[in-house]
């Protein structure tokens, strides 16, 4: 492969992490909006029950659902793009003899389930109405520990499982590396609090529709950004085959 500065694979990674965040918004306003605005319309009428007409609000929904959520999902995507790439460069020969797309779509892989799966099934998104305003640092604050939890045990797998190689083989140190990720995750979850904040009587089907709608857009923007930094990255990395020589006429 050839040498190239972490900054052409950094642009590269910022690049498809703007494609991917294209893709997580097509998703979040095809699959989300729908179900945001179903929400709104629980809390809108609560407010109204109790204390008259609901005041409008700064923002109109019609924008939010446009260009504030494209904006949102866009910048998004970038940066994760930006700290992908980078993560890309530390794996890029360490985790095996994978190639450049491979090897984008395991740190794409893994880093979907470290940044999206591991909070989300301690403490999973919640539709508006859902929630009390007076616990959101504290949901925030375990919310962002739960994910630096799994950062931080999905490196100690992978340095366990490069440790155990040796001796196991690639193969069986994976294994033994993964359940020793799935059994720490395990105790992280019993040992941090729980939240349970739907109002009584809110529809169940909502929550989960809304819930399984923002886990279709993390998948959306991981799975389009491995795919699409895969392709990038080997371009920048594989030497492009050499022409041919032109065949000589016989003098």
């Amino acid at each position: 492969m050839n040498t190239i500065s972490p900054r052409v694979l950094l642009v590269r990674g910022m690049l498809a992490g703007l494609l991917a965040g294209i893709a997580a918004f097509l998703v979040a306003y095809l699959l989300g909006e729908s179900q945001v605005d179903a929400a709104i319309a629980i809390e809108e009428a609560g407010a109204h029950d109790h204390h008259g007409d609901a005041e409008a609000a700064p923002v109109s929904r019609a924008l939010q659902a446009t260009a504030g959520l494209g904006t949102g999902t866009l910048l998004y995507g970038i940066a994760l793009g930006g700290i992908a790439a980078l993560v890309y460069c530390y794996a890029l020969g360490r985790i095996g003899r994978f190639g450049p797309r491979a090897t984008a779509l395991l740190v794409s892989g893994g880093l979907f389930v470290t940044v999206s799966l591991v909070p989300f099934f301690k403490y999973p998104a919640n539709p508006p109405a859902v929630g009390d305003p007076e616990t959101t640092v504290q949901r925030t604050t375990l919310y962002v520990l739960m994910l630096a939890l799994g950062l931080l045990l999905a490196a100690a797998a992978l340095i366990l499982g490069r440790r155990l190689a040796p001796g196991l083989g690639n193969l069986d140190a994976s294994v033994v590396a993964s359940l020793a990720f799935v059994a720490a995750v395990g105790v992280a979850y019993a040992l941090l609090p729980g939240i349970n904040e739907v109002p009584e009587g809110f529809p169940a089907a909502l929550v989960w529709q809304f819930r399984l709608a923002s886990l279709a857009i993390q998948a959306a923007m991981w799975s389009t950004f491995g795919l699409a930094f895969g392709f990038l990255a080997e371009r920048a990395l594989v030497p492009a085959a050499a022409p041919k020589e032109a065949v000589q006429p016989a003098s």
